[in-house]
C-alpha cells in the first residue's frame, strides 16, 4: 500500500515503516506501529506500580520454569 508522502510526514512515518490497520466505525484506520506500541505501553503503565518491572518478572518466571524442566 502506498501512503502519500505528505500523509507519512504528518504522522511521522518513513518509507517501509509498519502500520497497524483496523476497522473502526466502518472506516479503515492506519496507525504507525511505533505509535500503537507507545499507546499500549502507556495503558499498561497505568496499572503497574512505579518501580515494578514486568519484563524482569517474566524473565525470572521463565528461569524458574527452566529449572523445573
Amino acid at each position: 500500500m502506498v501512503i502519500p508522502a505528505e500523509y507519512r510526514r504528518a504522522v511521522g512515518l518513513d518509507v517501509g515503516d509498519e502500520v497497524v490497520m483496523r476497522i473502526e466505525g466502518g472506516e479503515i484506520r492506519l496507525t504507525p506501529l511505533h505509535q500503537s506500541i507507545k499507546r499500549a505501553q502507556e495503558m499498561v503503565r497505568r496499572y503497574v506500580p512505579k518501580g515494578r518491572s514486568l519484563a524482569k518478572e517474566l524473565i525470572a518466571e521463565r528461569k524458574e520454569e527452566k529449572k523445573r524442566e
